[in-house]
């Protein structure tokens, strides 16, 4: 056996682990990733391209290492990302393989995650289970603190407890989860401030600062889980008061980013006096779904959909967001934006953006992105007559009587705040010219599921036509992506009933992923935590797409809202308004979700 020592010629090189090669094969060492002269040195990963099948083994301490955004502004410095290599999807994945880092790197840095708005609802429902979660899973630094910032006065140990109850365990037992969880909640701390008070960020910072002392490195993240009325000044507080000297500062920001084009821009212009676009993470939690991320595997990973995938094959493209429940009590929050800025106009749109968009030069976040605004820029700008908008009413269903949205208390009388929108989107470019995009979402409807339904045209000349019966419609090929619940991606196809004679049947080739996998799916907001650790920004929303995004819906909604436009009602557990079946008849569609209601059998299950 000898090692190749010499690097390929008319590269920048970065020293790496070697690889052995056999001596009678012929074998190149070829670079993955090249850094370039200026960037700092990266380990590099080789991969061996062999022209005589001969197999080399590559240690597990040599994965590719990818670029990406570190989040560092003019307040923080340093920080890098890097891609996750391919693992045995049931092996447990060490944070070190995962990320590709050097252990050293690990070991000199310190992590303080501060979650803003620490006693509310999302941070106990949400952002404090999936950061235990990556813990049980190994998946954070070692040297990480959590601190939940927030106005109400209470004790550390007070903290805690409020937290405890929320935080559960996917695979390990109950004494083994239960020590886990006892030394997770040993890392969060708590400080009680108030959100425009610098001195009281100030008082965190010497608090972080004291933990951190030793390391090289001190990271931060901040969760802003509060009203977006107080992001600019918690963003102005935190940034002045609270930025790390020797690591990165990065700030999470939830949505709603505005209720339209004028209030966006007036908060994204607040935000970046205080922070860089490399450090906001504007969080979509959709776009961490298991589903969602697929997505552009499914299609650029297998040659049998890339081909198809444009109006010469593609009949319509349908997204479809169902809840089987109302506002209940929550109406007061839902009635200040209503389900087009609730759903709609980041959700919907968003997975309509990845779906559409044009294969992207890499993997790079801001590849993707740049695709994303482009598909999003070519959409035309919609008009009345393509919405429809309803409000649920009260309905009695097996002897249970479920409330309208009028009637909960906290939704102001009167209200025509719409519970369900369908709108039909065109983009006007080469790839989908004519081809309508249906967009359906509601509360109170007859079950829960999202999807993305995609309806191929007929088959020309088809020789079974006189087999398939009076509905074609039913027999055409459609592939759906069932996003939650019982995620799943199937290909309904005609197939022959076996036995004599020639009889059609449609079928699914069908991938449920419980059925398929052994490992429990990670929750959305585990991944995009995650993410945000590494600097990975691939699913998360750059200012110009919210700007693009915005100038579709704002018309609109200023229309609905400046007409007062009455929302067409429908009882509560039905299909909803008769008018969104009217708006998908227009152009010669059938909701793929009431066609085959049979499909969605289970989707109870949470």
């Amino acid at each position: 056996m000898r090692f190749l020592t010499s690097p390929p010629s008319g590269s920048h090189w970065c020293p790496t682990q070697l690889l052995p090669v056999q001596a009678h094969a012929r074998n190149v060492l070829i670079p993955l990733r090249l850094a370039s002269p200026e960037a700092p040195a990266a380990r590099i990963g080789f991969r061996v391209q062999a022209a005589d099948p001969v197999a080399v083994a590559v240690g597990a301490d040599t994965p590719e290492v990818a670029s990406s955004s570190n989040g560092a502004g003019p307040l923080s410095t340093g920080g890098s990302g890097a891609s996750v290599p391919e693992v045995d999807r049931n092996a447990k994945i060490p944070n070190l393989q995962a990320y590709g880092l050097e252990p050293e790197n690990w070991n000199k840095a310190a992590l303080s995650i501060v979650v803003v708005g620490a006693s509310g609802d999302l941070a106990k429902k949400k952002i404090f289970p999936s950061l235990f979660a990556l813990y049980h899973d190994g998946m954070l630094p070692k040297n990480f603190t959590i601190y939940g910032y927030a106005r109400s006065k209470m004790s550390e140990e007070e903290f805690r407890s409020s937290i405890e109850g929320s935080l559960g365990c996917r695979l390990a037992d109950g004494a083994k989860c239960e020590e886990t969880m006892g030394n997770f909640l040993s890392t969060c701390r708590y400080q009680q401030g108030q959100y425009k008070s610098v001195d009281d960020f100030g008082k965190l910072s010497k608090r972080i600062a004291e933990h951190d002392g030793g390391h090289e490195r001190a990271n931060r993240i901040f969760y802003l889980s509060i009203p977006p009325s107080i992001f600019t000044d918690v963003a102005a507080a935190a940034s002045e008061g609270c930025s790390s000297d020797s690591g990165f500062t990065r700030v999470i920001v939830e949505k709603p980013f505005g209720r339209d084009s004028e209030s966006f821009q007036e908060l994204s212009q607040a935000l970046s006096r205080h922070l860089t676009e490399d450090q906001m993470f504007r969080i979509d939690h959709y776009l961490g779904k298991e589903l969602i991320e697929n997505l552009t595997v499914l299609r650029f990973a297998n040659l049998v959909f890339e081909p198809l995938w444009s109006r010469n094959y593609i009949r319509n493209v349908q997204v479809i967001f169902s809840e089987d429940f109302g506002t209940e009590g929550r109406g007061g929050y839902f009635d200040n934006y209503g389900i087009i800025r609730d759903v709609l106009q980041n959700h919907l749109l968003q997975i309509v953006a990845l779906f559409a968009m044009e294969p992207p030069v890499s993997l790079e976040a801001e590849d993707i992105r740049n695709e994303k605004v482009k598909v999003l820029r070519c959409m035309k700008t919609m008009s009345m007559d393509d919405v429809v908008v309803g409000q649920y009413r009260a309905r009695s269903i097996g002897g249970e009587h479920h409330p309208g949205y009028l009637d909960d208390e906290t939704v102001p009388a009167g209200s025509i705040c719409p519970t369900f929108a369908a709108i039909a989107l065109f983009i006007n470019n080469a790839r989908w010219d004519g081809v309508p995009f249906l967009l359906k979402a509601g509360k109170a409807l007859h079950s829960r599921h999202a999807e993305i339904r995609v309806q191929f045209r007929h088959v020309p000349g088809n020789l079974y036509r006189n087999k398939m019966g009076l509905d074609l419609d039913r027999a055409t090929n459609e592939l759906v992506i069932r996003i939650q619940p019982n995620e799943a991606i199937y290909l309904k196809v005609n197939n022959k009933v076996p036995g004599l004679g020639l009889k059609l049947d449609v079928t699914k080739l069908d991938l449920t992923y419980k059925s398929r996998y052994n490992n429990p799916l990670p929750d959305a907001y585990e991944r995009l935590i995650l993410d945000v650790i590494n600097g990975d920004k691939r699913l998360f929303i750059r200012n110009d797409e919210l700007e693009a995004a915005w100038s579709l819906f704002t018309p609109i909604l200023k229309e609905i809202e400046e007409k007062q436009i009455s929302p067409e009602l429908y009882p509560y557990g039905s299909r909803g308004p008769v008018g969104a079946h009217y708006l998908a008849a227009k152009y010669g569609v059938r909701w793929g979700d009431i066609v085959n209601p049979d499909e969605h059998e289970g989707d109870d299950d949470k």
